[in-house]
């Protein structure tokens, strides 16, 4: 005879389930979403948020409960660590990679070159690697530890980049849009 589960577990274990589905749904359409911005060229400007949507990500993930196992803290507290030092890494690397110039309105651009398609594939090797070496540990590993890898990623490369930017001109400006430097005119009546 099996014994009932206890009250609420089920719900527990659909809404753990669920959580970590939109986790990985929200990780895989920012990463989609970044990675296919970065190779093409953009005009990068200090004004903006640029480090909005890391903080988003980082705050979603350290709110999840699962983020270190409840068995096995201090294990679990090491593979974060070399998760987010993998996210730093590859966001330095990514940011280092990444092409940067000045077109003569002063506007300065960036595009990701073949070495950040490098950089992004050791990057998520190591991170296949930190979830192996969890498994084979027996962790329980959350997808939360994943998504705050992804946030460092995301501010370092971003912090690198306008760094990087900073003494190639006016990145202070925003770049122009379509139209900007177009003059009003006034149709004559007849």
């Amino acid at each position: 005879m099996s014994a009932a589960p206890a009250p609420g577990t089920f719900f527990s274990l659909t809404e753990a389930l669920m959580s970590g589905f939109a986790n990985a749904l929200v990780i895989v359409a920012v990463a989609a979403i970044v990675i296919a911005r970065q190779f093409r060229a953009r005009a990068i400007n200090t004004d903006r948020r640029w480090w909005l949507i890391p903080v988003i990500l980082g705050v979603v993930a350290l709110r999840e409960p699962g983020i270190l196992d409840a068995h096995h803290r201090t294990e679990s507290a090491v593979l974060l660590v070399v998760e987010l030092l993998v996210g730093l890494a590859t966001g330095a690397g990514w940011a280092w990679t990444t092409r940067i110039w000045t077109e003569p309105d002063g506007v300065v651009w960036t595009k990701s070159t073949k070495a950040s398609i490098a950089v992004w594939v050791v990057g998520i090797a190591l991170r296949i690697g930190v979830f192996g070496i969890g498994h084979a540990l027996g962790l329980h590993q959350d997808s939360a530890a994943l998504m705050l890898g992804l946030a460092t990623t995301l501010l370092v490369r971003g912090g690198i980049l306008v760094w990087r930017a900073q003494p190639l001109g006016a990145v202070n400006r925003p770049a122009p849009a379509y139209g900007d430097d177009m003059r009003s005119v006034r149709r004559e009546r007849a």
